[in-house]
């Protein structure tokens, strides 16, 4: 039974009046199911801003049930074995990732806190003493004593308490999704990388060549030194930026050590290339990203531990109804057939309402409002931000494809352009300072495609963390699976197949 009228304060707020027949109905309740009332709003999660489609859809198509697409290891797309045996570590050695764990393991313990507040408590005081006047004397007295939850306010807190139990695990799902992106973006920086290094190791051979043709012509009496000194420096410039590569390589590889839970120098990754596909990715309807992002989902757990606490705060209005209890014996526990010298027994029934307390009920339910409210705002601005992460994605994703064509194309031309101007050199027709600058054009034409094609390969990963990683709402654990108790296993990760 719901309770949306209070009983009557006087601490300074708003006077709200219990009808007789309504404060019939919560005592018989409470008789029969020991606290069958619950103040406060129940919780319905608010409407969101969702669009009908994606501004960037045009040229997607939408996903079908695809059982090629993992459900959960979403970077098994990119099909790079050193990225697939790189990724599960994440989930189990990142400390940040143990940290969050440890807060959902706090949050269960935050459940049983509050259920324990259902149950009476119990007590057994047994004293023995022995005096010059009497014998031994035993006494013994146990007591009980149980608080009601007649209004629902420790009902509200357990509520509270698993909604925010299913937050954290919201939150670890997040943080795991959100450290494997940062895995995978260092992994393609740090190919990105290698690449550019197989790239300098090609221009130093195609500037050797150079040189040796400029000591050719210096020799032949067709070219003058400073040719040759100039394909010189050329080539140490090259030699130098490849040599630098070793820099950026060395800290990707710590980045990523760290993310997976060991020290930089236990992890070696070989040298390999970069991936020149970017995977097809499959999209679902905006309303879908509602249901398979944990930074979502996690907000909208929060809003009913807020909603919750509205009620635990209007709880204060009623009165707290106790039921006390005790039994106890004294005598003499060494004789051969003790018995119950002096029993004694006592219970009661006590009710306590508070009179006035300067509004401070009334504070307390209006900053529990408040709280409500922000969570909400919270949870629309959350959605907003996805929507925009994931239309960033498919709008670089789109932008990104079409510059990488044309920058192809300019790569082909430049090395045209190298061949030409080297062989119109060798005739004499071109002076050394053509054939350079062709070079170095041609250098910078490929290192701007290796660029796209990384920044390609980021997008994508964007986009599928953008879009939840293969996780959705069913790995969330249910209110019974929180509530199990601290020490219990953790819910399903973002990794999760």
């Amino acid at each position: 039974m719901r309770v949306r009228d209070t009983a009557w304060t006087a601490d300074g707020g708003r006077p709200i009046r219990l009808g007789a027949r309504s404060a019939r109905l919560c005592l018989a309740g409470a008789t029969l199911a020991l606290g069958g009332c619950m103040v406060g709003p129940d919780y319905l999660r608010p409407a969101a801003i969702v669009p009908a489609q994606y501004k960037e859809m045009k040229g997607w198509k939408l996903g079908e049930p695809r059982d090629d697409f993992a459900k959960g290891q979403w970077w098994t797309v990119f099909h790079d074995p050193e990225l697939d045996a790189l990724m599960p570590q994440v989930a189990a050695s990142n400390q940040t990732l143990k940290a969050d764990e440890a807060n959902y393991r706090e949050a269960q313990a935050l459940i049983a806190q509050g259920r324990a507040q259902l149950f009476p408590t119990l007590s057994l005081n047994p004293e023995l003493s022995r005096s010059s006047s009497q014998g031994p004397l035993l006494t013994a007295e146990a007591n009980a004593s149980w608080t009601l939850d007649l209004w629902g306010g420790v009902r509200r807190t357990i509520e509270g308490e698993t909604a925010g139990a299913q937050a954290s695990a919201a939150t670890l799902a997040n943080a795991t999704l959100s450290m494997q992106s940062s895995l995978a973006t260092a992994y393609f920086e740090l190919r990105e990388t290698d690449a550019l290094h197989d790239l300098l190791a090609d221009t130093v051979a195609q500037y050797k060549r150079s040189l040796d043709i400029t000591q050719n012509q210096y020799s032949a009496g067709t070219s003058a030194r400073s040719d040759v000194i100039t394909a010189k420096a050329q080539l140490l410039a090259a030699q130098a930026q490849a040599i630098n590569t070793g820099v950026a390589r060395a800290q990707y590889e710590h980045a990523i050590a760290v993310l997976i839970g060991r020290a930089p120098a236990q992890l070696t990754i070989p040298h390999g290339g970069l991936s020149r596909t970017v995977p097809s990715i499959p999209l679902q309807l905006p309303s879908a990203l509602l249901e398979r992002r944990p930074d979502i989902a996690g907000a909208e757990r929060t809003m009913q531990q807020q909603n919750a606490q509205i009620g635990v705060a209007m709880a204060a209005y009623y009165p707290s109804v106790s039921l006390s209890g005790a039994f106890g014996y004294s005598g003499d526990p060494f004789r051969s057939s003790l018995g119950v010298t002096n029993p004694a027994w006592s219970y009661g029934l006590s009710i306590a309402q508070t009179l006035f307390n300067g509004g401070l009920t009334a504070a307390q339910v209006a900053a529990a409002k408040a709280n409500y409210d922000a969570s909400v705002a919270t949870y629309r601005q959350t959605v907003l931000t996805a929507f925009q992460q994931v239309e960033d994605e498919l709008a670089a994703i789109r932008v990104l494809s079409q510059e990488a064509g044309v920058q192809a194309q300019a790569v082909a031309a430049a090395e045209q352009a190298v061949q030409i101007a080297l062989n119109e050199y060798r005739a004499g027709t071109q002076a050394f300072t053509t054939v350079v600058t062709a070079q170095a054009t041609a250098l910078s034409d490929e290192e701007s495609l290796l660029t796209t094609r990384e920044q390609r390969l980021a997008a994508a990963v964007s986009l599928i963390v953008a879009l939840g990683g293969g996780w959705d709402t069913t790995q969330l654990p249910s209110p019974a699976a929180a509530a199990a108790g601290p020490g219990q296993a953790p819910p399903v990760r973002a990794n999760a197949g």
